[in-house]
């Protein structure tokens, strides 16, 4: 609990923007993710670096755990108040306060949803392309190393964060990167607050990558009569260098999913959505190409997208392609997967996968970002039922398995929060593991910081 003593001193900083109400708590005590609730003890909405800081020296003095709030999309319980505090919630600090067009940056407060940053670039001329799905907060992007459909070609937040300001655990302010495109300089902090989860510090200000909008996108979708070869045409078209920009893979069941949701009617098959992103020769050059492949691997052919309205109502279907898995199962809730595997094992690992929600009782739809190794299966379990649960904990950790056994990662997104920690010694070592301890404890000995995720 946060002692009425030191409520009221969060309350001289803040005002009437720290509250203890009922529903500001339980709103803040859900997430997407299939863990229980956990209420905090109360909710900070700061406006500031300054008042961050503020917040933080005083939890610091009494404390108080905090952890820090975008959207409350997490999929992991990254947001989860397991030890009680405090959260802050960055939505009203959600101003863009720099766009250097010439230098193809942008400086943000972590508020700053990916699409708001997009929409404001929209005549510019470039764009900031990491893409989830949901509507993310760049903050909590940045904090879970985020991803999503065109990591393919743009890479993942690691890549398009270039710098930071962050909120450490005394409530020193420090700065990470400069706007130079390359350094030498020292550490790469930005790198190491970058997937940290909120364990070392607050995210205030972050400055982002942006990249050009191209000159011809063109999106298209095939099916095939087998998993394996779909997969295998993508693992192929990796390997040929055919830049796509996404290139995304349904099953039979998230197909059907998808057919109800959207009211579409995609042929009952595993299915690409695939994307290019180029000039006009080039683009054709890609479709040449990857359509060649397709055929030779048995798809239909592809059924393209070219104005802008079509082309976002078909990533809209995958993007909604999670709800639609929950919609097949009234009242449900899911635990989803999202592991990683180097391109050369990916056929075999969605294969196997496959192989074993096949064999379950339970229903779990695959879908992913297979041109990067990246793949998900939502399964979908009954509220309360710890038959279910179990059940899909197996299968999480089977999946899991199989990942590290072909040289990847648990995670290729989502990140570890509490729903993971169970495999971090195994994918990363004792050793490696205990050194991401010790530089949690150096930078935040009191352990005050998002307590009880990512490290022991």
């Amino acid at each position: 609990m946060i002692p009425d003593t030191v409520f009221a001193d969060l309350a001289l900083v803040l005002d009437k923007r720290v509250t203890r109400s009922k529903s500001d708590l339980e709103q803040h005590g859900r997430s997407e993710a299939w863990h229980p609730d956990t209420p905090p003890d109360a909710v900070a909405y700061p406006k500031t670096t300054q008042e961050v800081s503020a917040i933080v020296k005083i939890c610091h003095a009494n404390d108080i755990p905090i952890i820090g709030w975008g959207t409350g999309t997490s999929l992991e319980g990254q947001t989860s108040a397991i030890h009680g505090g405090l959260i802050v919630d960055f939505t009203q600090m959600n101003k863009i306060l720099q766009v250097n067009d010439s230098d193809m940056d942008a400086i943000v407060q972590p508020g700053v949803t990916r699409e708001q940053l997009n929409i404001e670039l929209r005549t510019s001329g470039l764009m900031f392309p990491v893409d989830p799905g949901a509507n993310a907060s760049l903050g909590g992007m940045a904090m879970t190393r985020a991803s999503g459909t065109t990591a393919v070609k743009y890479g993942t937040m690691a890549d398009n964060v270039i710098g930071l300001e962050v909120v450490l655990a005394d409530g020193t302010v420090i700065k990470t990167g400069t706007r130079a495109r390359k350094s030498s300089a020292g550490y790469d902090l930005t790198k190491l607050f970058v997937g940290s989860e909120g364990t070392l510090g607050l995210v205030t200000e972050l400055t982002m990558r942006l990249h050009g909008q191209p000159e011809k996108i063109l999106a298209g979708v095939c099916s095939f009569d087998d998993i394996d070869s779909a997969v295998n045409t993508v693992m192929l078209a990796i390997q040929m260098g055919i830049p796509m920009a996404r290139i995304e893979f349904l099953d039979v069941s998230a197909v059907q999913a998808v057919n109800s949701y959207a009211g579409s009617e995609f042929p009952l098959k595993p299915h690409l959505f695939v994307e290019c992103h180029g000039s006009d020769t080039g683009v054709e050059s890609q479709i040449e190409t990857l359509s060649e492949l397709i055929d030779d691997f048995g798809g239909s052919p592809l059924e393209w997208a070219s104005k802008p309205e079509d082309r976002n109502a078909l990533w809209t279907m995958r993007h909604n392609a999670y709800y639609a898995c929950l919609a097949l199962k009234k009242g449900c809730v899911s635990v989803i997967t999202d592991i990683c595997v180097p391109i050369s094992n990916l056929a075999e690992a969605v294969v196997e996968t496959a192989e074993d929600i096949e064999k379950s009782f339970l229903d779990g739809p695959i879908l992913g970002h297979v041109g990067d190794g990246n793949f998900h299966a939502v399964l979908l379990i009954e509220p309360d039922n710890a038959e279910d649960l179990a059940e899909a904990k197996r299968l999480a950790d089977l999946m899991a398995k199989r990942a590290l056994r072909f040289g990847g990662t648990v995670t290729g997104e989502h990140g570890i929060g509490i729903g993971k920690k169970h495999f971090m010694a195994q994918e990363h070592g004792d050793a490696a593991w205990d050194t991401m301890g010790a530089l949690k404890t150096a930078l935040d000995p009191k352990n005050i910081m998002n307590p009880g995720k990512l490290v022991r």
